[in-house]
């Protein structure tokens, strides 16, 4: 457990006076500095609570005792040393003050409130202002202003700072500002009395700019006294120049913002001193981003310093100033066409610059971003933005070079073709009739950009836009006809994603997407890569999943598209991608095979990343593309079950298929079917079963790779819930064969000996189909146990859940039939209808919330009022959990075919009487139908959520360059470690062999919850963190040793336990039943049951560094004599209100009962 700085601060407290007591020359100083980074972490850390004392040994305030011996340790330091060692001391505490986000509601070590004696700090410091010489008096100043948070509260202090702002008598050296939040520099000792008492203003400066961050009061008076320093002719130039500078800190406030920058207008327009304003426009700027309102005001003033009458450092600030406030991201209002105007008048000025050129495309380019689409096309000057980059490319200066070439990435051809897009896409919004005209221009482009000769491609502008070698195949033109040929791909896809949700997808539609990929696909310009992921688009659930259902509403048949139909195109794609490994591509074959799982294109899948297998070095990487390539051949074994013979044009292909996947199995008799009636065959269940031993191997490949286990969690979870779904389809399938008379082979079977039969096999159609239940719900769990998700993968995610939430309520199909159930015992009786209630509450709840339409028609189709009503409390993980749209369209589609199935058959029932034959009638029809369920269900490819692959870093792909010939990379490289959380316990009674508890009496536990692998820009900002504890006596286990321990917590799998669904919905029920809604709101909530279950809920606050300290206690007075595993789930609720769950990364503590 990492230690917080509150636990280290005796140790950091000894380190600092024993440095200070060295009489080795230069060692103080050394002690000193290296405290610095200390207090930087001590001041982001919250005072620790009751519990983390606890759990570091801490005594409560010993914290604060140690904190305020160092204060003083270094007030006396800065009291009693030379001055070097001052100066070490200002420098301290400098680095904290300028490491603070915000000033105002400042809580760190130097706020008032965790600042012991104030005026002893204070005190000491004023002795050396009073008694010391110039330079010491500087520095005290210094130390005042990083003290403000107290400091201003001192009338005394007060009075200094603002008298010293006039006074000749003190100096600054060794530390002073060019500008007030810019790095010291030291000064000679050897300079005149005026630079002194310059330096001295300036350090005054300093401090009253640190008090008005925090005052409310002290600003009125420096605003007044810089404005009488900045007007007084009798001001010398440098101190009026300053007190330009510290203009800056008069943005505190409303309304004395508003004032200074009214009065800095006048200040500047009146002044023709160069320095004075260039610092009055930096500081105007500063104080105009406070506020928005000012903001249009300063962007036409800094407008106005643009023009040619200028001189060319004001015109620069002006620049700069402009590129400040629009990378705030404070531009609320709309682009002047004539501030446009002056920045291209800038840009054709030849003897200014290229420094200023880029600059003015900088602010070009942030401005642009803001602006409509339609605006951009009228303003924009392309052919001038092609002459700065002609000129800015021969400039000698390679970081201006570079500059202006980004820049102008972002702001021409490509801006102007997004821009274009994003006009069609919006007019396709408004206006559904021109899809097809839309469409139809978007083949014209692509045919241009195709037929367009070499000459007019290679110009200077088009050029710079490519960063590849010289020596790429093909050209810089064949590059740059590529790279606008994938933003037609990106143009494509969200045209389609809108269409299929708005369900306007046509066969003309279809036709005309079909003929611009073939163009794409046989044109020679473009490479392997592209046409492969061009083909990519017509095996896609868009198209298919769309024409299928027109295909279904035309024919009446279930929309589901002919497997061979989607597997034709498949083809396309993998006689690309086997050309692009044969080119040795290698990094653009792994994205082929990636965006190919996405696309369920499991045949390409599987022949790239079995081909990729010997082109890796690192031992990470290959596991990762081991695992890839079992589990495509594991999804490629599931598509072959419905590969048919039949299609004359398909089956050269199809043996070729069939072919290489017999030379990759164990056993070739797995691909000896035609397809015809897939599930029926007799190898079904074994090609089944082999797919799931292929999805096992992959995970185990994954988890040998492991060795911090905390690596591949989303992806070792998504494979073992893959396999859970597959394993339950075949104990299905199996247990359905075992049915005789199903098969024709018992048409007469009836009596006792058909009764015994069914009831055996509808009570284990009854355990898989709670099975399934359990198992949709773990994959709601899952959906909510990543809070960096992609919204596209959490919707394919979702649709696996409603797809285990479908079999579950298909399986338990005879459940579902009233009329029948006089024919069975009254136990079971009575577990159908707990079984049927529940069933029908999941799938009804899920549909509703999916589409309404589709529910409401369910509930009416299976006249669910006989049961209870309908709830979705279990699934209250938030609205991802529900989300769907496109990813689950097939999965909707199967639901209604089913559901109407199911009540056609419940109709049939109604008019038949309870004889022995009409029920087994009626069960056998039933039966048969969970078959043909179970076929469509494997019909649809599984679509892996691009969240699968998700990179730590987007330049992590330089490890896959294209032109090496292997690939080298690890997997902290390939893929991102996800955000989870451990949990530390230590007893009140801190035994240090372990935690230890008398029978009879119980555990009263210290508890630390630490997130793990936060990023930066993190989702759970403003969280709150919620902990269950839980205990059983059945968890009972020998004491561990230390080494059991550490394995234990490299091998931990939380998804692995069999309560992980139950657990966390007992978690959920307490955050939003109990916290959400104010009930119980304590931070621990306890309880035990008579069969030996206890548990406590926690609730943490986090701080900065994602760590939240608590206590509780654990009933466990029943518990016989022995050593216990605590098992517990976190979860999390962000500043939005949504529920994220916690991947717990370690094993809970274990106790002793003594």
């Amino acid at each position: 457990m990492e230690r917080i700085s509150a636990a280290c601060a005796m140790q950091w407290s000894i380190d600092l006076e024993k440095g200070l007591r060295f009489k080795i020359p230069g060692r103080p100083v050394e002690a000193i500095s290296e405290f610095g980074p200390r207090l930087l972490r001590w001041s982001r850390e919250p005072e620790p609570v009751l519990s983390a004392h606890h759990l570091f040994d801490l005594i409560p305030g010993e914290d604060r005792l140690f904190a305020n011996a160092i204060l003083l340790r270094l007030a006396d330091a800065f009291r009693l040393g030379d001055e070097n060692l001052r100066v070490s001391v200002a420098k301290v505490f400098l680095m904290e003050y300028r490491s603070r986000e915000k000033r105002k509601g400042y809580k760190g070590l130097l706020s008032k409130a965790r600042v012991s004696n104030c005026l002893e700090l204070l005190s000491r410091v004023k002795i050396v202002f009073d008694n010391g010489d110039v330079s010491s008096r500087a520095l005290a100043l210094v130390l005042f202003g990083c003290w403000a948070d107290f400091a201003k509260d001192s009338a005394n202090i007060r009075y200094l700072v603002l008298s010293s702002m006039v006074s000749p008598h003190v100096l600054e050296v060794e530390l002073f500002y060019t500008s007030m939040d810019f790095p010291p520099k030291p000064v000679r000792m050897d300079l005149s009395p005026l630079i002194y008492l310059l330096l001295q203003a300036k350090s005054a400066l300093f401090a009253a700019g640190c008090f008005c961050e925090l005052s409310d009061d002290f600003p009125c008076v420096v605003l007044e006294m810089l404005i009488n320093m900045m007007t007084s002719s009798k001001t010398l130039s440098p101190l009026r120049l300053a007190a330009a500078r510290a203009y800056a800190k008069m943005g505190c406030s409303y309304s004395t913002a508003t004032r200074a920058y009214k009065t800095g207008l006048k200040l500047a327009l009146d002044s023709s001193e160069e320095d004075y304003q260039v610092a009055l426009l930096i500081s105007l700027s500063k104080i105009a981003s406070t506020s928005t309102i000012l903001i249009s005001d300063q962007v036409e003033f800094l407008f106005w310093f643009l023009s040619q009458e200028k001189t060319l450092r004001v015109r620069v600030t002006a620049l700069r100033c402009l590129h400040l406030i629009f990378s705030k991201g404070v531009c609320h209002f709309s682009v002047s066409p004539n501030l446009v105007k002056a920045l291209f008048s800038v840009l054709d000025e030849p003897e200014v610059p290229t420094s200023m050129h880029c600059e003015a495309l900088m602010v070009l380019r942030k401005m642009l971003l803001c602006m409509q689409p339609e605006l951009t096309v009228d303003i924009l000057d392309l052919d001038k933005l092609s002459t700065v980059a002609e000129t800015a490319s021969l400039s000698p200066v390679r970081s201006t070079s570079l500059l202006a070439i980004r820049v102008l990435v972002d702001v021409s051809i490509f801006q102007e073709v997004k821009s274009l897009f994003k006009l069609l896409l919006s007019m396709v919004r408004e206006h559904l009739d021109l899809a097809v005209t839309v469409l139809d221009q978007i083949f014209v482009l692509v045919r241009y950009l195709s037929n367009m000769k070499d000459s007019v491609m290679s110009t200077a502008k088009i050029d710079s836009l490519v960063h590849e070698n010289k020596n790429t195949d093909g050209g810089k033109s064949t590059v740059i006809r590529r790279k606008l040929a994938c933003e037609v791909y990106s143009f494509l896809v969200a045209y389609l994603e809108y269409l299929s949700e708005a369900g306007a997808i046509t066969m003309l539609i279809f036709e005309k997407v079909k003929l611009l990929v073939e163009h794409i696909c046989e044109c020679k310009i473009y490479d392997s890569y592209t046409s492969s992921i061009f083909s990519l688009l017509l095996h896609s659930s868009l198209i298919w999943g769309e024409i299928s259902q027109e295909s279904c509403r035309l024919n009446g048949k279930l929309g589901i598209l002919p497997h061979n139909y989607s597997i034709e195109h498949e083809l396309i794609t993998l006689e690309f991608a086997k050309k692009v490994v044969e080119e040795n591509k290698y990094w653009p074959a792994y994205k082929a095979g990636m965006y190919s799982a996405c696309q369920g294109a499991w045949f390409t899948c599987t022949f790239i990343f079995q081909q990729l297998i010997t082109k890796v070095r690192s031992d990470s990487c290959g596991c990762w593309i081991k695992s890839l390539f079992q589990f495509a051949l594991s999804e490629s074994k599931i598509m072959l079950l419905h590969l048919t013979t039949q299609d004359s044009s398909l089956t050269d292909r199809s043996k070729t298929i069939k072919l290489s996947l017999k030379l990759l199995c164990n056993d070739p008799e797995e691909m000896d079917h035609d397809g015809t009636n897939a599930l029926c065959e007799p190898n079904c269940c074994k090609v089944l079963r082999s797919a799931y031993n292929s999805i096992c191997s992959a995970k185990e490949t994954l988890e040998a790779d492991v060795i911090s286990g905390q690596a591949f969690h989303f992806q070792r979870w998504f494979l073992s819930l893959r396999a859970k779904a597959l394993r339950a389809v075949v104990d299905v399938l199996e247990t359905l064969e075992s049915i005789q008379f199903l098969w024709g082979n018992g048409n007469g079977l009836v009596g006792k000996s058909f009764m015994v039969e069914c009831l055996l096999s509808l009570e284990k159609l009854a355990q898989m189909s709670m099975q399934l239940t359990t198992l949709a719900k773990e994959f709601d769990l899952f959906n909510v146990s990543f809070m960096d998700i992609d919204s596209k993968s959490s919707k394919v995610i979702s649709a696996l859940a409603l797809s285990s939430s479908l079999l579950a309520f298909i399986t338990g199909f005879a459940l579902f039939i009233p009329n029948q159930r006089e024919t069975f015992s009254c136990d079971l009786k009575n577990t159908q209808n707990k079984l049927c209630a529940h069933l029908i509450q999941i799938l009804a709840g899920r549909l509703c919330h999916i589409d309404h339409e589709v529910g409401s028609k369910f509930i009416q189709l299976l006249d669910v009022s006989e049961y209870v009503m309908i709830s979705c409390s279990h699934l209250q993980f938030g609205s991802q959990a529900f989300n769907i749209a496109r990813e689950g369209r097939d999965v909707l589609g199967l639901c209604c075919y089913a559901v109407s199935e199911l009540a056609r058959l419940r109709s049939e029932a109604d008019t038949m009487d309870n004889e022995e034959e009409n029920t087994a009638r009626v069960i056998r029809d039933g039966l048969q139908l969970t078959l043909k369920i179970l076929t469509k269900w494997t019909q649809i490819p599984l679509r892996i959520p691009k969240y699968f692959f998700q990179s730590r870093n987007s330049k992590s792909s330089g490890k896959f360059s294209a032109s090496r010939s292997y690939i080298e990379a690890d997997q902290n490289q390939l893929l991102q470690p996800c955000i989870g959380s451990e949990l530390f316990a230590v007893s009140f009674t801190k035994n240090p062999d372990g935690i230890y508890v008398s029978q009879g009496y119980q555990l009263s536990l210290n508890l630390c919850l630490q997130l793990r692998n936060v990023p930066s820009d993190n989702p759970v900002r403003q969280a709150k963190f919620y902990c269950m504890l839980y205990c059983r006596e059945s968890f009972q286990e020998p004491r561990p040793i230390q080494e059991d321990k550490e394995q234990a917590k490299s091998s931990y799998q939380a998804w692995e336990t069999d309560d992980v669904v139950e657990m966390n919905e007992k978690l959920l029920h307490y955050v939003t039943h109990c916290v959400m809604n104010g009930i119980n709101c304590g931070k621990s909530c306890r309880g035990a049951d008579d069969c030996g279950f206890v548990n406590t809920f926690v609730c943490f606050e986090p701080n900065e560094r994602w760590q939240g300290f608590s206590s509780c206690l654990l009933d466990v007075s029943r518990f016989p004599r022995g050593s216990y595993e605590i098992k517990w789930c976190s979860c999390c609720i962000d500043g939005r209100g949504n529920y994220w769950n916690l991947l717990p990364l370690n094993a809970g503590p274990v106790f002793t009962v003594q």
